[in-house]
């Protein structure tokens, strides 16, 4: 019972924290596909216009996907089976709020769209600070193959969601777009989740919060990171030790560097 209690009340009450974005406490966690299945986690949000958020992406080297049409699906195709680059490749459609995704981006790595990053965004009902609120899952293509759940063809994600959460964010800043960052919970921490396409991942289950410079504003050296509290820090300290372990279970190596 005292275990009971320590691990399924008393931790998780103690790592859930939404000080700094309260709007972001009673918001979904999780995707879904088009068939109602539980898809990527949501791992990252922004705060800015959408010409904010589109013009930070571009300037950090990032690019929009072109829509899925019969165009787009032979590219992609061909990309992976002639090993060729497609850097607007289509990325499938979840869903959040009812709908799929209002924004997406990606960053192709090595020659082909075999592998790259992306990132989807939902524009939320809820502000910060009086500026709009984009929630978003950001995840690895490690690969193409058939869906665990579906039979379908698709990509498969890396199991370190956290290192695309952070990639995300790193590049945001190197491009001196961010004018804060902090945390808050997302979907809690996880040893072995499940998408849609039936692939594990792992998470330390924090969501980051990036605070767009306005667009008429000089770009940022360095963004205010806000602290989290002594207890989250101590979970993302056991984490951090625990991550190399996950990765070495799952089979991963550090992913490949972006073709930039």
């Amino acid at each position: 019972m005292a275990y009971l209690l320590l691990a399924y009340v008393a931790l998780p009450a103690l790592w859930t924290h939404y000080e700094h974005a309260p709007a972001l406490e009673t918001m979904p966690k999780v995707t879904t596909t088009g068939a109602g299945i539980p898809g990527d986690p949501l791992n990252v949000a922004l705060v800015g216009t959408e010409q904010e958020v589109l013009a930070a992406f571009h300037d950090a080297g990032w690019s929009r996907p072109a829509p899925i049409d019969l165009r787009s699906s032979v590219d992609i195709a061909e990309s992976v089976a002639l090993d060729r680059p497609d850097p607007t490749a289509p990325v499938s459609n979840l869903y959040l709020f009812g709908r799929r995704e209002d924004l997406a981006f990606e960053q192709e790595v090595g020659r082909s769209a075999r592998q790259r990053n992306h990132v989807r965004f939902w524009r939320a009902d809820e502000q910060i600070d009086g500026r709009q609120l984009w929630v978003g899952s950001a995840t690895f293509d490690r690969g193409v193959g058939v869906s665990h759940l579906t039979g379908q063809i698709t990509h498969h994600i890396g199991a370190d969601v956290d290192a695309e959460r952070d990639h995300v964010i790193d590049d945001l800043e190197r491009a001196g777009q961010l004018r804060t960052v902090f945390q808050v919970t997302g979907v809690g921490p996880k040893w072995v989740g499940r998408n849609g396409g039936g692939d594990p991942y792992y998470t330390d289950g924090e969501m980051d919060v990036g605070v767009l410079r306005h667009s008429d504003t000089p770009r940022v050296p360095a963004p205010d990171v806000l602290p989290n509290s002594p207890t989250v820090e101590t979970k993302r300290r056991i984490w951090t030790w625990l991550r190399p372990v996950l990765r070495a279970a799952h089979g991963e190596e550090e992913p490949p560097a972006p073709t930039r």
